[in-house]
């Protein structure tokens, strides 16, 4: 059975820089008008970069809504109608410095779709050249490097709890792991 909600009416409630905020009512299939918070967020990208080695660059970086430094992917927002593909290369760049022969794209996640629309797009990025890092006047990061198995072991057992890198990380894993 299909249990589709169908929106009767919405209001937005907040619009800001990152997310715009709607209360909406929606119909639920027993006809039932129920109330719906919606957070439109354009997306993300988050890519892995793995060297020739199996060696991981990461950044730790202060995140406040939690109030404290998180280790996790190179990662950035999506413009509005922007292609992931290019999103992906550039954050990559900002961040790292790097640029990637080959970007092996590992899929999306709904990051929380119980109220919000964010889809973020996976990459491992492999074959890495160096180049200088030039990350958004506003972002403040420490570059970490760690091997492949050990951000899988980290991930594991909660060490690392940033739901992008845990899922990029398991997913390279194993993509590298079937080779």
């Amino acid at each position: 059975m299909d249990y589709v909600e169908r929106r009767v009416r919405g209001e937005i409630k907040y619009k800001g820089v990152i997310v715009t905020v709607r209360l909406d009512e929606a119909e639920l299939v027993n006809g039932k008008i129920v109330k719906r918070e919606v957070v439109e967020h354009p997306g993300g990208v988050t890519i892995l970069p793995v060297d020739a080695d199996g060696v991981c660059t990461l950044v730790r970086q202060f995140r406040y809504p939690f109030g404290r430094m998180i280790l996790e992917a190179p990662a950035g927002k999506l413009e509005y109608g922007e292609d992931p593909d290019e999103a992906a290369v550039r954050e990559l760049s900002e961040e790292t410095g790097f640029t990637a022969g080959r970007m092996i794209k590992l899929g999306a996640i709904c990051t929380s779709p119980g109220f919000s629309s964010e889809v973020l797009h996976l990459y491992l990025a492999l074959d890495l050249q160096s180049g200088k890092s030039h990350p958004d006047e506003d972002e403040f990061l420490n570059v970490v490097k760690m091997p492949l198995a050990q951000l899988v072991e980290l991930s594991m057992n909660g060490e690392i709890d940033d739901a992008k890198t845990v899922v990029a990380a398991l997913k390279a894993d194993k993509l590298l792991s079937a080779r």
